[in-house]
């Protein structure tokens, strides 16, 4: 069979049967398919290979070439068919083998007997080898029938299909198919079905988008088919906007393709871009994005470079307008797609100068998009921006201002200069005469043509004036471009003086028009010009005139001279204007960006740090601002934020420049210094967490180390700032590394605790910081085997301390108190029985108060008067006291009871390496207890009950040194008419509080004093100080203050700022963790959010933004918040409500919580009182997200509200409620939203009743019509009066507990956390109840008429 020259047909026929079996009874024949595929493949192998010998032959007969045609039809048709099938049966069973994993491969070639993916390139090349034939002879007239062609190409396509044709192994096989698409192009007129199949292609088959792009790219270079581009692109931008926006599928494959396309051959399709500019107006956002992206492409690679045409040039004007107008765009993806193409052309530095400032004013104020994406894309566009920009390595507006002010004052002289000379240059008047002359004439003749009638001339010629004054005058008048009087003039002289000289000689041969140009021309040049043609060149000139004639170059060399100097100043002027104004934009991108810090996505967040890092870079100066602002997230919870703070810091100060190592390390130090000028604890506490990571992952080079020390010890010359800044800095390394202060301890003392007068408060402060850092108090992985680290009483530090303490107790130092402070902290910290060592210390400082009260009485005259102790003293002395008193606590309750814990697991071991192993197996309740862990925890009980007998009656007892104290501690807080000076007030309250921080007893019995002057003091910084205080004793004694907590809540509403900042921070931290009830009082944490203050507004909202997370807290919280917020007494007014309200219900994100939430808030428009309180709750209705479910709900309440609709802004609000359920409703929720709409409208214009009507009409539920007895509503509870007026107002309220319970009240407080309670669930009579009672609730409805026109409006 082999042997024939050409296959039979029957053959094929027979195979064909074969091939053609059912599904079920293929498997026995697949190996006659193969060797019917290997037969086709062989036959039309054979045939190209003797075709071009017969298309040679001349004298090829009719029937041959036909028998010819035939067996080549024959053979394409047996083997294009049975590639499809092979194809189609490699697809299923792909499609049935995606689960086989590994072995894949494997099974699909058991079951073909040949890896088909492999034999489909050979089949393709013969094909592309037989048509690259000249067979058109084979068909009459040589036109090949458009079947055989799409036979062909069909196989091509069809094996485009396949979803694996995209994959990297099927590379061979695209570039077959295309190449053999490729020559039907060129050679058998494929363009019209090529393209009608691509772009059918593209619109089903997500895949193909990347495979076409290559395909029509070489087929437009390599092929030059040019054509087949503007073909495509015309049939896609002939799509119809509508139907691609219900067709997103193929709206993503043609906009992949255009987008791809553009970056292979964008000189090719921007003939074609007028074809797709309707689109941009179309609403599918991803076909905008295509024709941006494509135009941004163009712009690169095409529209590029300083050279271009002014074609080109108006080109990507076009292109750019277009960019920057879609940033603006109503869809975020469209917005962000524009500046990430922004970004990408400022990169490349493709975007022209003069469009710089308008790009960045799109990125700044894209800064403010609601969109996160767009907001992230602008930073990168900013900083894009800086790292390309062609001014300057250093944008400081405040640097740049200089300079250009000096340029700009220098080229104004400039210009004077030039102003100034103009005149006194010698002007050629013919030049003048030719510049004129064309504007002269044009007026001469509308003269002309009017008729003659009296002329308004500016002065009249008299019979005093000569020729040569009225020529003066017509010269004047010419010089100032006045020719229209000029003229006029002329006209009068002609008849005032015709007989003299110019004005006689007028030939009446000329035209009048002539003639008044000549005499014009005599009277502007002067006598001598009309004889300048006469005469020769030099004819009457002297020397002096020979010497002006040669001037003339000379003076123009000078003035073109000038003129270059003056464009390069114009130019120097632009270039720092340009660079000025750039600068400014990022100041004002800075400040905006600083703002989005802490947003809540990760990226954004990480975009901002790079931000600030490049800004600060470029020498910016608000850019400290932002690179301090981002210390905070050293603490983020996520790690990715964390890691972009280290890298900040690590690219902005650990990598410094310098020649050498000590250079570097000099430069980091400066660096670093900067950040701690005038830095607040907070950041000093995240620099040091950030210092700490630095030094123990070995980041901070020993050069660094070593500086630091030698300013410390003044071993390089420095300022007193800078050695403090230097002992600052050690104390923080020294967290990583405590050996880096261990080792040096002693020179550390000798640093800040030298004997010199007067004392270095500043620094000694820094140094019992630094030596702090020796604690093992924050490294709880050390075994509580090991005793911690203590220095004994007698060390030299202790002695210093004591000593400073002491003599800078008398004098009047402000910096002694803070020192004081920490002086006292690290006595407590480091030393071995710190309570003697500051027994000596309170001894020694009140035996010094007591000399000086001593020389004051010894001093005074009159012996009546007391003796008078300065003020200072006093202030210092309490100060001390509360101090100690504080520290003592934290002791006891730390140290000692984590000494007690330590030694008594010790000693648990011991005794129990010592029992006999007999007599632990004997008592089996001891083993049961033990392996319960009772034992233990019985001893941790005793243990507390021992530090807290401690507490409560000895720490306070007469015999004890802070016992002494109190009375005086007690007489300056109740009088403070008597003890008036606003820093020992200061000290006294704080001083109070922290004794009350010892006792519950004492605490109890003072609690009405300190709330007394939180209430009443007028001294804002008592006010705040006793608000930490009060917040601390809420959480070590939260059963004694509870009654009290109203007080709490009052101060979010002091006038003073520094005390609202204070209380709204202690009432987060309360409310946070459940350490106060969350009642309706919470009102007044949500008044904060409109706090003309930003940084107390930002942190109502960050508590709010946490209590969020809190589970319902802010949905039970929400039916109080309202009411207080919107009462005519206490609230606030409508716009600060409407912006709290906004914020609070942007919180209500659950569909339960939102239908809920209706169902509360719509009864309540029937219990309102006034008109304000209808539009609050309508306005909280309309900003609540609502449902189809919700709708439902308001539906079923429609009675409550609908004849409050009347009102326009009520009407509005739920008008609102309807759009917004519109934009995202499905098909049949449109219905219901209809019905709602109709209700609200009818009901607006012609009130409730019609809207009865309106149901009846439509067959809807009938509603009873009779009339109802109004329901009898039971009269709401009053408001808590928020602040007593008197001192009666201000009674003490009745504790919790019984008063001889006291002493267990720490123990019941740690055993039992407090819960937040909501006012909600409570049914207390005083407060005003989030939900109506079922006696409130009306029980008959009650008929509700329009409210009548004269309702009060406000």
């Amino acid at each position: 069979m082999l042997c024939k020259r050409y296959c039979p047909s029957e053959i094929f026929h027979h195979s064909l049967e074969h091939f053609r079996l059912p599904s079920e009874l293929r498997g026995p024949w697949l190996c006659w398919s193969t060797l019917i595929l290997s037969i086709a493949f062989y036959m039309v192998s054979r045939h190209s290979q003797e075709l071009p010998t017969i298309l040679d032959d001349a004298a090829l007969s009719v029937s041959d070439r036909s028998a010819h045609l035939n067996a080549l039809k024959m053979n394409c048709y047996a083997l294009i068919r049975l590639l499809e099938s092979f194809e189609t049966m490699s697809s299923q069973t792909s499609l049935m083998d995606l689960d086989l994993g590994k072995g894949k491969k494997a099974r699909a070639k058991t079951a073909h007997g040949f890896d088909w993916e492999e034999e489909r390139q050979p089949i393709l090349q013969l094909l592309t080898q037989l048509l690259q034939l000249d067979i058109r002879h084979l068909w009459n007239h040589s036109i090949i029938e458009e079947e055989f062609v799409s036979l062909v190409t069909g196989c091509c396509y069809r094996l485009l299909e396949n979803p694996t044709i995209s994959h990297q192994k099927n590379r061979p096989t695209r570039e077959a198919i295309t190449r053999l698409l490729g020559v039907a192009l060129t050679r058998y007129n494929h363009m019209l079905s090529a393209t009608v199949k691509i772009i059918q292609m593209l619109q089903h088959f997500e895949h193909l988008a990347p495979v076409l792009v290559a395909a029509v790219s070489l087929w437009a270079t390599d092929y030059g088919m040019k054509s087949i581009v503007g073909e495509i692109v015309r049939e896609i931008g002939q799509k119809c906007p509508q139907e691609l926006s219900r067709d997103p599928a193929g709206a993503k494959g043609f906009a992949a393709f255009l987008t791809e396309l553009a970056e292979r051959i964008p000189a090719i399709l921007m003939s074609s871009m007028c074809i797709l500019l309707d689109h941009l107006d179309g609403e599918n956002y991803m076909m905008r994005n295509a024709v941006l992206a494509a135009m941004a492409e163009m712009v690169l690679q095409v529209l590029n470079g300083d050279q271009l045409e002014e074609a080109a040039r108006d080109t990507r004007d076009q292109f750019l307008d277009t960019l920057q107008a879609h940033g603006h765009d109503v869809n975020s993806f469209v917005r962000s797609r524009v500046l990430q193409l922004f970004t990408r052309i400022v990169q490349q530095k493709a975007l022209p100068l003069m469009r710089f400032q308008a790009v960045v004013a799109l990125a700044v104020g894209r800064l403010a998009d609601k969109s996160v994406l767009v907001c992230k894309n602008a930073i990168q566009l900013l900083a894009s921006f800086l790292a390309n920009n062609p001014f300057s390595c250093k944008l400081s507006d405040t640097d740049l201002a200089g300079p250009l002010q000096k340029e700009t004052q220098k080229l104004k002289e400039m210009r004077a200069q030039r102003r100034a000379a103009a005149p006194s240059a010698a002007l050629d008047p013919e030049e003048e005469w030719e510049a004129m002359l064309p504007e002269l004439k044009s007026t001469l003749q509308q003269l002309l043509k009017l008729p003659q009638e009296e002329e308004e001339i500016p002065e009249a010629i008299t019979n005093t004036d000569t020729t040569e004054d009225v020529k003066t005058r017509i010269h004047q008048l010419l010089a100032k471009a006045s020719y229209k009087q000029a003229i006029l003039v002329a006209r009068e002289a002609i008849g005032h003086f015709q007989e003299s000289e110019p004005f006689c000689h007028m030939d009446p041969e000329q035209s009048e028009e002539t003639r008044f140009l000549n005499l014009l021309e005599t009277v502007f040049k002067g006598p001598a010009a009309s004889t300048q043609n006469t005469q020769g060149p030099a004819g009457n000139m002297g020397p002096e005139q020979t010497d002006c004639k040669d001037k003339p170059s000379v003076s123009e060399s000078g003035k073109s001279q000038e003129n270059d100097e003056l464009v390069k100043q114009e130019m120097l002027v632009q270039y720092l204007q340009d660079a000025y104004s750039f600068s400014l934009k990022i100041t004002e991108a800075v400040s905006i960006i600083s703002k989005m810090m802490y947003e809540n996505t990760t990226t954004v967040v990480q975009e901002v740090i790079e931000f600030f890092v490049m800004v600060f870079q470029f020498g910016v100066p608000q850019a400290l601002v932002g690179v301090r602002r981002m210390l905070p997230l050293i603490w983020s919870k996520d790690p990715g934020v964390r890691e972009a703070v280290l890298n900040a810091y690590r690219q902005l100060y650990l990598n410094p420049k310098g020649d050498s190592a000590r250079a570097k390390a000099q430069a980091l130090i400066q660096n670093l210094s900067l950040l701690l000028v005038d830095a607040s604890v907070g950041t000093i506490q995240c620099l040091e967490e950030i210092l700490c990571e630095f030094v123990q992952k070995d980041e901070l080079k020993p050069a660094v180390t070593q500086v630091l020390w030698e300013r410390a010890i003044e071993k390089v010359p420095c300022s007193p700032l800078e050695r403090c800044s230097s002992v600052m800095l050690l104390g923080m390394m020294a967290r990583g590394k405590p050996e880096i202060v261990g080792s040096n301890l002693d020179t550390l003392v000798s640093i800040g605790l030298d004997e010199k007068f007067p004392q270095d408060y500043r620094l000694a402060q820094q140094v019992c910081h630094a030596i702090a850092n020796l604690s093992d108090r924050r490294k709880p992985s050390l075994s509580k085997r090991h005793p911690p680290f203590r220095l004994p009483q007698e060390h030299r530090l202790f002695e210093r301390l004591r000593e400073v303490i002491t003599k800078g107790f008398v004098h009047p130092d402000p910096l002694w108190i803070p020192f004081k402070e920490v002086a006292v902290t690290l006595i407590y910290q480091l030393a071995e029985g710190p309570e003697v060592i500051c027994a000596q210390i309170l001894q020694g400082c009140a035996k010094q108060a007591l000399e000086k009260l001593g020389e004051k009485s010894s001093t005074q005259e009159g012996p009546k008067d007391a003796p008078m102790l300065p003020t200072f003293l006093l202030m210092n002395l309490l100060s001390l006291a509360g101090d100690v008193a504080l520290q003592q606590l934290v002791h006891l309750e730390q140290a000692v009871s984590g000494e007690l814990c330590r030694r008594r697991v010790l000693r648990e071991e011991q005794e129990q390496k010592t029992k006999d192993l007999k007599e632990k197996n004997t008592s089996s309740e001891t083993t049961m207890e033990e392996e319960m862990g009772l034992v233990g925890a019985a001893a941790d009980d005793t243990e507390a009950e021992l530090i807290r007998s401690i507490c409560e009656k000895e720490l306070l007892d007469g015999t004890q040194v802070l016992a002494a104290f109190v009375p005086l501690l007690l007489k300056v807080c109740n009088s403070p008419g008597l003890y008036s000076n606003p820093e020992l007030s200061a000290a006294a309250s704080l001083a109070l509080g922290k004794f009350c921080m010892i006792s519950a007893t004492f605490c109890d019995s003072q609690l009405r004093l300190l709330f007394t002057m939180l209430e009443k003091s007028s001294l804002p910084i008592v006010r705040s100080n006793l608000m930490i205080a009060t917040g601390d004793l809420a959480i070590r004694f939260p059963n004694l203050v509870d009654p009290w907590t109203p007080h709490l809540y009052a101060r979010l509403r002091d006038p003073a700022q520094q005390v609202r900042r204070t209380a709204g921070l202690v009432m987060t931290h309360l409310i946070l963790k459940d350490m106060v009830k969350v009642k309706g009082q919470v009102s007044e944490m949500a008044v904060l959010l409109i706090d003309p203050v930003p940084q107390i507004a930002a942190l109502a909202k960050n508590f709010f933004n946490e209590l969020s997370h809190k589970g319902n807290a802010i949905y039970n919280l929400l039916p109080d918040i309202i009411s207080r917020l919107s009462d005519p007494e206490g609230g606030v007014e409508e716009e600060p409500f409407h912006t709290i309200m906004k914020q609070l219900l942007s919180y209500i994100t659950k569909d339960k919580q939102t239908e809920s939430l209706v169902e509360k808030l719509c009864p309540r428009f029937r219990t309102a009182r006034t008109e304000r309180q209808y539009r609050d709750l309508a306005y909280c209705v309309s900003q609540l997200p609502l449902t189809e479910r919700g709708l439902r709900k308001m539906l079923d309440n429609f009675d409550c509200f609908g004849d409050k609709l009347s009102d326009e802004s009520i009407f509005s609000a739920f008008l609102s409620v309807v759009g917004k359920l519109r934009r995202g409703a499905k098909p049949e929720g449109k219905a219901i939203i209809d019905e709602f709409e109709q209700k609200l409208r009818v009901c607006h214009t012609r009130g409730l009743d019609a809207v009865e009507d309106l149901e009846v009409g439509q067959g809807g539920s009938q509603r009873a019509a009779s009339a109802k007895k109004p329901s009898t509503v039971s009269k709401r509870h009053q408001h808590l009066a928020s602040a007593a007026s008197s001192d009666g107002d201000f009674v003490t309220p009745k504790p919790c507990r019984i008063a001889h319970r006291h002493q267990n009240t720490q123990q019941r407080v740690s055993k039992k956390k407090p819960r937040i309670v909501f006012s909600s669930d409570e049914s207390s009579e005083e407060e005003l109840s989030a939900e109506m009672t079922e006696d409130e609730t009306p029980k008959k409805t009650t008929p509700i008429r329009r409210a009548p026109p004269r309702r009060h409006r406000p």
